[in-house]
């Protein structure tokens, strides 16, 4: 039987990202002692108010179809949230709730881009990003950001890939996979390139509530970009709530009455009782979520002092969110060589810089995903899989 040319736009590199993670599950459910840093998962329950906010919505019956481009109650929370944070005057009309930011990307993507269509892009960039765009038949034009200047884009380098078929720019601040943020300097030069030659901004920021260092800059706020920009976020990191797949769209209205549409044949609506529960995690006060902020910056610190001396390899120190980027390229061997050997001398699965893009070869990407005691014993374990091949090298 033949497929459509779809499934071959949304295979490759990007979904064989994930095997060496499924090779650790697999290794963990035959008893191996196995630290699993390779997902963004957080390791912290959903905080109870919001569960007991779903629960109390379950049983009131409110188990039917809700308003396809969300309720009112969550989409004006959302939208008070954006105002307060981004200083953006939005209301809720331009909110399109989805499920997660992937549902919300993918959506964007198919309403704002033909096939054909060049979408710039900085590389390294989040694995699915590629299959996403390819799904409808875009293309995606990478702008490589090395980590000697912090994994950050620059304008100019923006600029030079623009062409007369370039309809989108579609950045993620703070970064995924190294957590770079980019400062309001840098936001307005690419503010005025999207101005300039009329692109669309689709502007990730999942992990905005993450950020430790720094000023998050939300572009849409900026002079002229409200009606350019499609803002993505989600309550999966900030609240810990990934299966709960609740994102959203904040977007200018034409472009959120498409949304409005795509969502109609596509979802027909996420589950009231979800609905409720995130109006619950918007609503409420809830010192879980600055507790999860900084352990996770007191995870960040541990991974970079504990790896600040070891020979062969270097922690990056990101600005926010969930992940820190190690160097590994002294140590010879390439970053997938280095997590196969991590995993199965070590019992330390990572991620390999090369599946979000050639910028990222030689380093590895590490979650923070688990308790500083965890943690420093994955340094120590990542410290000595570098250590050994420091010896090899120096023996030969």
């Amino acid at each position: 039987m033949r497929f459509s040319d779809l499934t071959q736009r949304i295979a490759g590199d990007g979904a064989a990202a994930w095997d060496i993670h499924y090779r650790a599950l697999a290794l963990r459910e035959q008893g191996e002692d196995i630290l699993l840093l390779s997902v963004g998962d957080p390791d912290f329950d959903t905080p109870v108010p919001i569960v007991q906010g779903a629960i109390d919505s379950l049983l009131n019956g409110n188990t039917h179809y809700a308003e396809v481009r969300g309720k009112r109650a969550l989409r004006e929370a959302i939208a008070k949230r954006h105002r307060q944070r981004s200083g953006q005057a939005v209301s809720a009309d331009q909110v399109t709730v989805l499920a997660g930011a992937q549902c919300a990307l993918f959506s964007v993507a198919q309403c704002v881009l033909n096939p054909g269509d060049e979408v710039i892009v900085a590389e390294p960039m989040y694995v699915t990003y590629e299959a996403v765009f390819g799904a409808c038949g875009a293309v995606v034009v990478p702008v490589p950001v090395r980590s000697e200047n912090g994994f950050r884009v620059l304008p100019e380098d923006v600029a030079a890939r623009i062409t007369p078929r370039t309809r989108a720019l579609a950045l993620n601040s703070p970064h995924n996979p190294s957590g770079a943020s980019l400062p309001r300097s840098t936001w307005q030069a690419l503010a005025e390139l999207c101005i300039a030659h009329d692109l669309w901004l689709i502007s990730d920021e999942v992990y905005s509530e993450l950020l430790f260092d720094g000023e998050h800059v939300s572009p849409a706020s900026l002079s002229g970009m409200a009606e350019r920009t499609a803002t993505l976020n989600s309550l999966s990191k900030s609240h810990a709530m990934t299966g709960w797949r609740v994102g959203w769209v904040v977007a200018p209205p034409s472009l959120a009455a498409h949304l409005e549409n795509l969502a109609l044949c596509m979802l027909y609506g996420s589950p009231d009782f979800i609905q409720d529960a995130a109006v619950v995690a918007l609503d409420s006060h809830l010192p879980e979520l600055d507790a999860m902020r900084e352990a996770y910056r007191q995870r960040r610190d541990l991974v970079c002092e504990c790896l600040a001396d070891c020979p062969g390899i270097r922690a990056l120190k990101p600005d926010g969110g969930m992940f820190v980027m190690v160097d590994i390229r002294e140590t010879g061997l390439s970053a997938q060589a280095f997590a196969d050997r991590l995993l199965d001398r070590h019992g330390v699965s990572v991620l390999a810089g090369e599946a979000f893009g050639p910028s990222a070869a030689g380093h590895i990407r590490l979650g923070l995903v688990v308790g500083a005691a965890p943690l420093r014993d994955a340094c120590q374990r990542i410290a000595r899989c570098a250590q050994e091949l420091m010896e090899v090298e120096v023996d030969a």
